[in-house]
């Protein structure tokens, strides 16, 4: 009687040693709400590191703006259009890099010469200093962190932090009047020339690397668009690229190293091109193009942030800007010296 009844526990346990296919469905399922409810967390801990990292180059980059200023006595010109090297005129971005840590790479370039000048090509192979990674000057939440090639040679690299260069007219190179913001063309501007105040006034913001663009449109209109839509149909022409638009840190052009506060961060200008829409920027003739056209420019602050854009003021303090500031409140935080009233933002 002992010996039948351990056969028949053990042929019992047996037949239950392993899972049904319905408890196996139940532990997968399990494991997916867990992983579901995971992810996001995961994902939103990741960004909050990119952000922080991402407001820390700013940081730096402002820093170096008030140890050039106390270096110099002046702030750096978002670029310089006239001389020689007009059709390859250096940034504020190249003017600074002595001052965040890179006299290394300075030393080597001839800031009197054209940034592909073969002088300046020679010291780093094959296309120059352009093509230099400058990690300051890269958001990690931007997923364009490569280089720039053309017909497969590397020629330029791409930066995500642009200069505030004025709300719509940048440069005019007959009345070399500016555009009113931190920096323009030509514009050695000193602190105490920031009658707005250094912590009203943005020095550089946030935009994408490989922007689509138009560039050169030499008839495009003297006034601001009133909104985004009106830009696709009257504001568009000259040179068009479908992903070049920052994508030069060391060219003082706003295409590639400035922004301007004709919309509110983030806003979508959108275009058509070949049956594609796009969001994106748009420039009159360029700096130093000629002495003769005025540069206008709607060159938008964009991030990959979720409903902000992070800058820096010119007192070195970072912030970040909602997409739904006030746009008069954001234009008067990107000018130096018009006496606005800043409002909540």
């Amino acid at each position: 009687m002992t010996c039948s009844f351990r056969v028949y526990r053990n042929r019992f346990q047996a037949s239950h040693s392993g899972f049904t296919l319905v408890e196996l469905l139940v532990v997968i399922a399990i494991i997916g709400i867990l992983v579901g409810l995971l992810l996001p967390a995961v994902q939103a801990a990741r960004e909050a590191a990119r952000r922080m990292s991402c407001s820390n180059n700013l940081k730096q980059i402002g820093l170096a703006l008030h140890n050039y200023e106390s270096a110099n006595k002046v702030l750096p010109p978002s670029t310089i259009s006239l001389g020689g090297s007009a059709n390859q005129p250096w940034s504020a971005h190249a003017f600074i890099i002595p001052y965040l840590e890179g006299s290394n790479i300075s030393a080597l370039i001839n800031y009197g010469l054209g940034y592909h000048d073969g002088t300046n090509k020679s010291m780093f192979p094959p296309s120059g200093v352009a093509t230099i990674r400058v990690p300051v000057y890269f958001c990690p939440s931007d997923p364009n962190d490569r280089m720039r090639e053309d017909s497969g040679v590397a020629v330029h690299y791409p930066l995500t932090y642009a200069m505030s260069v004025g709300q719509y007219l940048i440069y005019n190179p007959v009345t070399r009047a500016d555009g009113g913001a931190a920096f323009g063309p030509n514009r050695k501007n000193g602190f105490a020339g920031f009658t707005d105040g250094l912590s009203n006034t943005i020095g550089l913001s946030e935009v994408k690397a490989f922007t689509p663009r138009f560039h050169d449109f030499v008839s495009m209109p003297n006034v601001p668009p009133a909104s985004p839509a009106s830009v696709s149909a009257s504001y568009t022409g000259g040179s068009w690229s479908a992903a070049n638009g920052h994508t030069e840190w060391v060219c003082g052009r706003a295409i590639h190293t400035g922004f301007t506060s004709t919309f509110t961060p983030n806003t979508r200008v959108l275009h058509t091109q070949d049956g594609v829409v796009y969001d994106i920027d748009v420039v009159s003739s360029r700096e130093g193009r000629n002495q003769v056209d005025p540069t206008y420019g709607v060159i938008t602050a964009r991030s990959y942030h979720t409903g902000v854009v992070n800058a820096v003021s010119m007192d070195g303090s970072v912030r970040s800007i909602s997409n739904n500031i006030d746009l008069l409140n954001w234009r008067a935080l990107n000018t130096r010296a018009a006496g606005e009233v800043v409002g909540e933002y």
